[in-house]
């Protein structure tokens, strides 16, 4: 499946192809710390096919528990992250960051990692009330509404 897509800003743009079986979840506490948030989404590229069409983004270099280095980068723009890789000059595999892809809504997660680490309220979000947008914030911050 070919896909397209960018960071928040935009002056991150990138095209790839990707395998939409390969859409996963991972709820490591490295992942859970980079994203900002409870787990991070990614998907797979086909080997070589991953192009960037707008700036180079920012490179951060993690070190797991393993040894094994990735390179994470993101924009140095907007902050948003982009992808994840191999470190090295040869074709690689990218893990690109769901949200920055243009078709995300086609490619729901089919399998997921580290749940050793997984938060125990993301097993069922229905529980918690939602709202179609926003809730209100006043003008120094406070919540409006909910």
């Amino acid at each position: 499946m070919k896909i397209t897509g960018a960071c928040h800003c935009g002056h991150i743009r990138f095209e790839a192809e990707v395998d939409p079986g390969t859409s996963s979840i991972c709820h490591c506490t490295d992942c859970q710390v980079l994203s900002g948030t409870a787990y991070r989404t990614a998907v797979f590229t086909l080997k070589g096919t991953f192009c960037m069409l707008g700036a180079a983004p920012k490179i951060y270099v993690k070190t797991a528990d393993n040894g094994n280095r990735r390179q994470q980068s993101f924009c140095p723009e907007c902050g948003t992250p982009i992808y994840s890789t191999a470190t090295g000059d040869d074709p690689k595999v990218h893990a690109i960051r769901l949200g920055t892809i243009n078709e995300r809504s086609a490619l729901a997660p089919q399998s997921q990692i580290w749940c050793r680490s997984r938060l125990a309220w993301v097993d069922d979000l229905t529980a918690i009330p939602g709202t179609d947008t926003q809730a209100g914030f006043g003008a120094s911050g406070e919540r409006t509404a909910f």
